[in-house]
């Protein structure tokens, strides 16, 4: 594949694409949700958390984002739990960790609450057209970690699992093989903690309960559980966090050895995403569906030249289809974001 060719501006329809090619593999990016909730297409939750109207990051814990060189909440929440609980091992204050824990996690939660669709605004018929249309792979990716896949499953358990079993709801990789389709958090979720052994555990709720319970900063003296998600950041920051995981790395993992066809929706695969498109150019999948929103002949074209040049010198054939075409892109799944 070169570079330098020109692209036109035809997208195909999917419907028709996936008619004569199959597709066992999925990719999700923001433009999914976004698809549904508009306020999903934030730039930066951290910067967010830096200017939420009820208690913003203070300078105080931003120097700790600082001190550590990351952007993650997942890091930077873990480092004050662990430093807590040494300090208090070693008869040490561990008041300042702890209320800076408690603090960088109400502005996390705040943020959360200001960008998400609320449970009240989800309609049922969008959550049985995600199941459906997720179902319909053998594996899906996702580096959303929004609740809209989440509430999707609790709609049709049967149709898709998500490898969180047994009574406790935690990962256990030596029961992750499954014959039913299976989605896998590339990124964590809002629904996923880290155990205190560092173990992922998915927090399990009916529907609307879960977004309400994520808003619950526990106080007591001992800490509560860390989400496990990874929020933006360089490339190598979300390797990082994610290599820290036995959850994520196993999601990871099997990202890297996906050959089979792959439709890759609502994902720009940016320079933030370097760690997805070397997982992309090792496996080299077949043949991958990318969409494309038309906004207009030249976007459509521009977006054929990055997408041809992340997968430059592979055997890979690329397919362009009109996002509105697919139906995570269905224009009936957008709801009015309130003012």
């Amino acid at each position: 594949m070169t570079d330098f060719q020109e692209y036109d501006t035809r997208l195909e329809d999917w419907e028709t694409l996936r008619a004569d090619t199959a597709f066992n593999g999925l990719l999700v990016g923001n433009g999914a949700s976004r698809a549904v909730w508009d306020d999903f297409g934030y730039d930066s939750l951290f910067e967010n958390a830096r200017v939420v109207e009820e208690k913003p990051l203070s300078p105080s814990e931003l120097s700790v984002f600082e001190a550590m060189q990351t952007r993650s909440f997942e890091q930077v929440l873990g480092a004050l739990k662990t430093t807590s609980r040494i300090n208090k091992a070693l008869a040490v204050s561990s008041a300042a960790p702890r209320n800076r824990y408690y603090a960088i996690k109400e502005a996390l939660i705040n943020t959360v609450h200001a960008v998400h669709i609320p449970w009240r605004l989800v309609q049922p018929s969008t959550l049985a057209t995600l199941n459906q249309e997720l179902g319909r792979y053998r594996t899906v990716f996702t580096t959303n970690y929004d609740l809209l896949n989440y509430w999707a499953i609790q709609q049709a358990p049967e149709t898709i699992g998500d490898l969180f079993l047994g009574d406790d709801h935690s990962f256990d990789l030596s029961r992750a093989t499954t014959d039913k389709p299976r989605l896998l958090y590339l990124h964590g979720g809002l629904h996923l903690v880290r155990n205190q052994d560092g173990t992922a555990r998915k927090l399990t709720s009916t529907e609307g309960t879960l977004l309400g319970s994520f808003a619950i900063n526990n106080t007591l003296k001992t800490l509560d559980d860390v989400p496990l998600f990874v929020n933006e950041g360089p490339s190598t920051d979300k390797l990082k966090t994610i290599r820290s995981s036995d959850y994520l790395s196993f999601c990871y993992e099997q990202l890297l050895q996906h050959r089979d066809n792959l439709c890759l929706f609502g994902h720009a695969l940016g320079e933030q995403d370097r760690h997805i498109i070397h997982a992309l150019r090792l496996a080299a999948p077949k043949t991958v569906a990318i969409s494309i929103y038309p906004r207009s002949q030249a976007f459509i074209q521009h977006q054929k030249r990055h997408y041809a040049k992340v997968f430059q010198g592979l055997e890979v054939e690329l397919r362009f289809f009109d996002a509105k075409s697919h139906p995570l892109g269905d224009p009936k799944l957008s709801v009015p974001v309130e003012v």
